[in-house]
């Protein structure tokens, strides 16, 4: 059976060639003075790359999570970080798979020509966490309108977007028969919202990922924005998680290769000794153990891709992929960091930026314990444990 990571070649060369015009310098600099790489995101909207998933009759290349996936991959696998534009990614298939005709002719031509960016997710609350049933943040029909009122945290890249999914509950929870219905989606117009309902409190962090606090204070949306069916909003979600954590574990894969192709490099020409480090068994057997975990990873990424792209569950195999992902690439990054030795931490040669961004995948967008607290109750029938 051959190997899914050696197909899609077409792909990877073009998503290569395009970041070898954005070099570590680019990154580094864009690093350095808290930015983001503006640059570097257009030129992937040029190049029709984030309008992947979008089909082709509304200006999209029609192609599936797998290819999306791959592109991620290479990007991270490039030295960049997809963190500044996998947004695009999975918010979409939330508006394809549950949005109307008249909203997909609305948004999607324009998303897919660059004219609009729908970059962000608006999810996880304060006080709830990734207890998503019990958000605070309400929705309130009223003449034609839903009048929102509430705050968000972690709401990334609504600096750098026009279009947000927005996750709100419509029916109060004491008044559902399940705690995961009466909540609805909708789509916000940030260009209209922004400073008329809707205020923005960046957030900064560790690793320069741009990411907000929002709070909303009789924000209104009108009633045409929003996205299927009242009260439904939490299934339609799940899509784009599944989505998410499937694309994120493409991002882990190709960071984990960045490592393991860098530190291989370092190991070859270091000597020490008179003699290089990789020649050491203690040097060669942890990289090589990272190796075999990024490629493992990378197959449950693709059984997870292809349940998707199938529209068969996928939600067990998206977190296994996202959780052994970001394990292999922390696990490569302190490979890499370790025999740079004390260069591991000068910025002239990006492991530490690189170590840093691709830490946040132990905890975001969902940590390894509740992963494997999924498994445990939906895949082991094990009893639930919160």
């Amino acid at each position: 059976m051959p190997n899914p990571a050696e197909k899609y070649q077409d792909i990877r060369d073009a998503v290569r060639d395009l970041c070898a015009e954005f070099p570590d310098e680019y990154f580094r600099e864009v690093d350095a003075r808290r930015g983001y790489p503006a640059e570097f995101v257009d030129a992937l909207t040029r190049a029709g790359w984030l309008a992947a998933l979008i089909p082709q009759e509304y200006g999209g290349s029609g192609l599936g999570l797998t290819e999306a996936s791959i592109i991620m991959e290479e990007i991270n696998r490039a030295g960049g970080n997809s963190g500044a534009c996998h947004g695009q990614m999975y918010n979409m298939g939330t508006l394809l798979r549950h949005g109307s005709e008249a909203q997909k002719k609305q948004w999607l031509p324009r998303i897919a020509s660059g004219e609009l960016r729908l970059q962000s997710m608006g999810v996880t609350e304060p006080t709830t966490g990734t207890d998503t049933t019990r958000i605070k943040t309400v929705a309130v029909k009223k003449d034609g309108r839903y009048v929102v009122n509430g705050q968000k945290v972690w709401i990334s890249r609504v600096q750098h977007s026009d279009l947000m999914i927005l996750l709100a509950r419509t029916t109060p929870l004491d008044q559902v028969r399940r705690k995961s219905e009466g909540m609805s989606i909708f789509l916000v117009d940030l260009r209209e919202a922004v400073g008329k309902g809707l205020t923005v409190r960046p957030i900064p962090n560790m690793v320069n990922h741009e990411t907000n606090e929002l709070f909303f204070e009789n924000l209104e949306i009108p009633e045409e924005n929003l996205i299927g069916e009242e009260g439904r909003g939490f299934g339609y979600i799940l899509d784009g998680l599944n989505a998410e954590r499937t694309l994120i574990a493409a991002e882990c894969i190709g960071d984990g290769h960045w490592f393991v192709d860098r530190v291989t490099k370092y190991a070859n020409e270091r000597i020490v000794f008179g003699r290089p480090i990789g020649q050491n068994q203690g040097v060669q057997f942890p990289i090589a153990r990272a190796y075999v975990n990024v490629e493992a990873a990378s197959l449950m990424r693709f059984d997870a891709c292809a349940r998707f792209d199938a529209h068969e569950p996928c939600g067990a195999q998206a977190n296994m992929a996202k959780m052994l992902a970001a394990d292999a690439s922390w696990e490569a990054a302190n490979a890499c960091l370790q025999f740079h030795g004390g260069f591991g931490f000068a910025c002239e040669y990006d492991v530490e930026r690189k170590f840093r961004e691709t830490r946040l995948y132990q905890v975001a967008p969902i940590s390894t314990n509740l992963i494997l607290s999924y498994i445990a109750q939906h895949v082991l029938g094990l009893p639930r444990s919160f």
